[in-house]
């Protein structure tokens, strides 16, 4: 029971999953279509007392044609006029469907279906019509102007968060990317600059530096980010921990480690680590850290969380779309200018210069973490640079993982702590969480997935 409440709570504090439902709100519907670069169908409908409407509804929007349809091209919003008492609207909502009417219905039709553009401009209007999902698919794309191909793909790399970043950005012009690509690296140094432990002028470092000693008060933006740091940790019990930071760094994967650490140098690396003794006041947005010593860090979070607001001000901007990859933290949206989803290619821990798959990403994010980079060697076992904070051993058994989401920030946290969870308590935990999935290579290779994924070859 406290891990679905904790799945809940932490899945209500990320970005809204892909799911597919009718919104009831035009200023709603037009926030969503302008992310997804999508139309509005807006249909107005009499739910239990209107034949055709009832017929409209199962032939064509529970089948699975127009589902697939309006998850990639609309956003749906429902404007009901239900006449039985147990389905009364509260008067809110009734207001807002009238003025709706009013603008849109003019004739008092139900049910009737108006196509609108992001910015709310009528496309086209039809009613009810007897026909197959796919004729109907072909009646509203007839009302829906075909974009001209002018928009290219520009790149640029560059180093950010001690990192490699790469910014890719759908737009006209090369002097247009350009300035959308300095408006997202403005806003991951801004993150950078927010949650760094190395500027002792950030929050972050005030908080280290007041550890043991009194409590510091910090911007929503750091709070909630912590928050939901403390909710991952308890989600993965400890497996993730943004106070992994306080562990003396007894491992070293540089190659100039030649013994195996004590159970006492392990033992006391870890002593300080603990996420439950990081005290929030949600009413004043102060953190405090119980132990002289105790630091926290965003190592493993950061990048995916810059990713994301990266994402979402290009996107307020009008960017249609582009992919953020924060060093393998990746973050999409939209399609190529030539209409194909974004494909990323997963690299193969067992010969990182070549990939293992190529998948296309449509609004989402995916992220990898793997051993073949920084690694140790004792006794002919292999010990990877993620350590357990909960331990100080550094996890075994898995080679690589990748975490499919809607959010880097959350794909990020889990890959990691999957590394350390395992593969049999990893697996569950996702396959409790819905719209997320991962992969997960042992260290023998075989490949285990989440019950979501279908792997053809």
């Amino acid at each position: 029971m406290r891990i679905l409440i904790i799945i809940t709570l932490l899945l209500a504090s990320f970005v809204a999953s892909n799911a597919q439902e009718w919104q009831k709100d035009l200023n709603k519907s037009k926030e969503i279509a302008k992310e997804n670069n999508q139309n509005i169908l807006l249909l107005f409908s009499g739910s239990d007392w209107c034949t055709p409407c009832i017929k409209l509804e199962k032939n064509i929007w529970d089948s699975a044609e127009f589902e697939k349809y309006a998850q990639e091209n609309l956003v749906l919003l429902k404007v009901d006029f239900p006449k039985k008492r147990k389905n009364k609207l509260p008067k809110e909502q009734q207001k807002k469907n009238d003025k709706l009417f009013e603008k849109y219905n003019t004739l008092g039709a139900v049910p009737f279906v108006v196509i609108l553009d992001k910015a709310g401009k009528i496309l086209g209007t039809t009613g009810y019509k007897d026909i197959s999902p796919k004729e109907y698919i072909e009646n509203i794309n007839s009302f829906i102007p075909k974009k001209e191909s002018a928009q290219k793909v520009f790149h640029r790399k560059l180093k950010l968060m001690g990192s490699r970043f790469d910014i890719t950005v759908s737009a006209i012009t090369q002097e247009e990317a350009d300035v959308y690509i300095d408006m997202a690296v403005e806003e991951i140094s801004r993150i950078e600059k927010l949650i760094s432990s190395w500027d002792k002028t950030s929050q972050t470092s005030a908080i280290n530096q007041k550890a043991g000693i009194e409590l510091v008060k910090t911007d929503t933006e750091l709070f909630d980010l912590i928050k939901r740091s403390l909710a991952i940790s308890e989600l993965t019990d400890g497996a993730f921990d943004i106070s992994y930071a306080s562990m003396d760094r007894i491992w070293k994967f540089d190659g100039s480690m030649k013994e195996f650490p004590t159970e006492e140098e392990i033992r006391s690396s870890v002593a300080k680590v603990n996420y439950q003794n990081i005290i929030l006041d949600e009413k004043e947005h102060t953190v405090f850290l119980k132990l002289k010593g105790m630091k926290i860090g965003f190592g493993g979070i950061g990048k995916g969380y810059a990713a994301d607001k990266a994402k979402e001000l290009l996107i307020s901007e009008g960017v249609v779309a582009g992919i953020i990859n924060a060093s393998g933290d990746m973050n999409t949206w939209g399609k190529q200018p030539n209409g194909e989803d974004w494909t990323i290619a997963i690299t193969n821990p067992l010969n990182k210069d070549k990939e293992y798959a190529l998948l296309p990403i449509l609004n989402g994010a995916v992220v990898t973490s793997g051993d073949y980079e920084k690694f140790v060697i004792f006794n002919d076992k292999k010990y990877s640079h993620i350590i357990d904070p909960r331990t100080g051993y550094p996890a075994s058994g898995i080679i690589s993982v990748t975490v499919f989401a809607a959010s880097a920030e959350l794909a990020d946290a889990l890959a990691t702590s999957i590394f350390v969870m395992g593969t049999d308590v990893g697996l569950d935990r996702i396959n409790q969480l819905p719209n997320i999935d991962c992969i997960i290579i042992d260290e023998t290779g075989n490949i285990h997935k989440s019950k979501n994924i279908r792997i053809k070859n």
